[in-house]
């Protein structure tokens, strides 16, 4: 049982979609929905008055939409997790998401289990991807990986950081990847921080996106 309760913000500019999302999360103790939005200005508005541990926000949306309010919740809400859903799965939609600063990605026909599954995930800070995005993400890596041009990994990067890479797209979390190489999980995030830092990402699923377009051998396997 989750002990944790997740207080979350929604966001979609259907009406009948929110009220939905809301009743089916109601029955669920652990996650506490304070507030619903209609667009993403409202949204970023709400965010930061509330703080919620977790944004379930669409991508198309009036006004604001979702690629451009989590740029700038990311950037304006330090610690704050985006979990996307949306109908759309398209893949510049769904790279465009990540380099924001989404950290999942999940279709609107995800079961209640699921998108249960991917707010605890996320709010652990660790990437959450439903079958198909993980599956056209594998497309993403396997088209780099098989093509003439093969975009070099950053020299900056360690063998080590590189296989952090590896397991942050696995979706491993820094406990089990600090368990895997007998190192604490305060190492692991300083060993997070310093691949973000290098590669010029915002966030974790920047790190993800990061390994996905330069072909990283491994990623999401």
């Amino acid at each position: 049982m989750f002990k944790k309760t997740i207080s979350i913000v929604l966001a979609d500019d259907h009406a009948i979609f929110r009220e939905g999302l809301k009743t089916i999360l109601k029955p669920v103790k652990h996650i506490k929905i304070l507030g619903a939005a209609q667009n993403g200005a409202e949204l970023i508005s709400m965010v930061k008055s509330e703080k919620p541990d977790v944004v379930l926000t669409d991508i198309m949306m009036p006004e604001v939409d979702g690629i451009a309010a989590t740029t700038l919740l990311c950037k304006e809400v330090p610690g704050v997790r985006i979990l996307v859903m949306s109908m759309f799965g398209e893949e510049n939609l769904i790279i465009d998401m990540l380099d924001a600063g989404a950290i999942g990605y999940l279709l609107k026909n995800a079961t209640r289990d699921e998108l249960v599954t991917a707010i605890e995930t996320v709010e652990r800070n660790s990437p959450y991807f439903d079958s198909v995005i993980s599956a056209k993400l594998t497309q993403i890596v396997s088209r780099n990986q098989n093509s003439n041009f093969k975009p070099p990994i950053s020299f900056q990067l360690s063998e080590r950081e590189k296989e952090i890479m590896r397991l942050i797209c696995k979706e491993m979390s820094s406990k089990e990847i600090g368990n895997l190489f007998g190192i604490s999980q305060r190492t692991v995030e300083g060993h997070r921080v310093r691949i973000m830092d290098k590669i010029g990402a915002r966030s974790v699923a920047g790190i993800i996106t990061y390994a996905v377009t330069k072909g990283i051998y491994g990623c999401l396997k």
